[in-house]
């Protein structure tokens, strides 16, 4: 039986997240946890959270994730879902400039407060909330049966900055172009949220319980 550790740290609905990965994944065993030995003991991590990444960080701090962090995302399959790729990179603007866990090279900024939509000229809304499409521009196990250009829920403020290209496995539109994927060796992390993106969310969640960590 694959056990997959969710890792809660006290931000965003990770219920849902739980119930969607139970639902693809009915014979896993699935924990929402902070305890170090329970995440090192999963075969697969996912870190997933919604609101703001200093807060994230402080979190992590008080709960002593930092180094569990790091052995799980050097030895198992991991997934990052929303804060839990933002977490990922150098540093984010949020809060004044927060440092965050440098795993992947690159800044989080926030969407400027006034964009438009270069098509039709349109104001764009920041939070970005709603569907938007994906382009997948890096094969990889996890968006095996999901169509290029798919649609996914993403509800956020700040943006993975699209520069250092090797790591980035999805992008997507939003008056600017954004990292919406991003993925190395073990490692596989998403903006938009999975488990509130139906059928293509679900498919996602299903892969990544599926996947060995290997490329």
């Amino acid at each position: 039986m694959t056990s997959v550790a969710i890792l809660d740290y006290g931000m965003g609905n990770l219920r849902s997240v739980c119930k969607a990965v139970e639902h693809v994944a009915p014979s896993a065993k699935v924990q929402l946890t902070h305890d170090a030995d329970c995440l090192r003991q999963a075969d697969r991590v996912i870190f997933p959270g919604q609101g703001a990444i200093t807060g994230c960080i402080q979190a992590l701090d008080k709960y002593n994730l930092h180094k569990v962090l790091l052995e799980c995302l050097n030895e198992k399959p991991f997934l990052g879902i929303c804060l839990g790729l933002q977490a990922l990179y150098d540093e984010s603007e949020e809060g004044g400039g927060t440092t965050c866990l440098g795993i992947l090279p690159g800044k989080v900024k926030k969407f400027p407060t006034s964009m438009t939509e270069s098509e039709n000229g349109q104001v764009l809304k920041v939070p970005h909330m709603g569907w938007n499409q994906v382009c997948q521009i890096q094969s990889h196990p996890l968006w095996q049966g999901i169509n290029q250009d798919e649609r996914f829920y993403f509800v956020h403020s700040y943006y993975v900055e699209y520069t250092e290209q090797a790591s980035v496995a999805g992008t997507t539109d939003y008056g600017l172009k954004f990292t919406a994927a991003a993925a190395r060796d073990n490692i596989f992390a998403v903006q938009f949220h999975p488990e509130k993106s139906q059928h293509a969310g679900l498919q996602l969640l299903k892969n990544f319980i599926n996947w060995n960590g290997r490329l």
